[in-house]
């Protein structure tokens, strides 16, 4: 069994303090590194950077997967998951046409699964009401010509959702009344 030394847990103070006597080639080798360790290191400095064609792509793959997984594998669902890839870009890049874009996508995915599949988890359902309102303000955010494409997704959505049961088309349809666009 270990001992605990009594010092604690190392903080970002101690990081920066270290980071402060690396050189820019030192520097650079430590974000080479990390950018090597794993994908969402990459997906992160992609999105930071605005590196890419589409800095979306992961962090939709990830939704997708979490909301829409393969039944026929026994997958799961994870709305944790799901919101994750989204609070990752976020503090990525955070820019209000990725996140209008990711919410949609989100109710997109999870509206569509619930009905094809008959999804009856009140978790997954009530996330779906909570990210339905979260994409409509952040369609309501962007500048009033990039607004029509979210707002014709999200009533694809609201109609969908009429189909899903469990009070949730109810709920869209009162959200969609309250924060609906021109």
């Amino acid at each position: 069994m270990s001992k605990s030394s009594g010092k604690p847990s190392p903080s970002w103070s101690d990081a920066k303090a270290k980071l402060a006597a690396f050189d820019r080639a030192g520097l650079l080798g430590l974000v080479q590194d990390l950018y090597a360790a794993n994908k969402d290191n990459q997906a992160f400095l992609h999105a930071r950077l605005q590196l890419g064609d589409d800095v979306l792509k992961p962090y939709k793959a990830t939704i997708d997967r979490w909301l829409w997984p393969d039944v026929f594998r026994n997958q799961d669902t994870s709305v944790a998951k799901a919101k994750k890839a989204i609070a990752d870009y976020k503090k990525a890049s955070g820019t209000a046409e990725g996140l209008a874009e990711l919410t949609v996508f989100f109710c997109e995915r999870a509206s569509g699964f619930a009905c094809d599949v008959g999804m009856d988890d009140e978790t997954y359902l009530g996330a779906l009401v909570r990210m339905f309102e979260q994409a409509m303000k952040a369609v309501a955010a962007l500048p009033t010509d990039q607004q029509d494409s979210g707002w014709g997704r999200l009533a694809v959505v609201h109609k969908r959702s009429q189909h899903i049961g469990y009070g949730v088309g109810n709920d869209i349809t009162d959200l969609f009344a309250d924060h609906r666009g021109p």
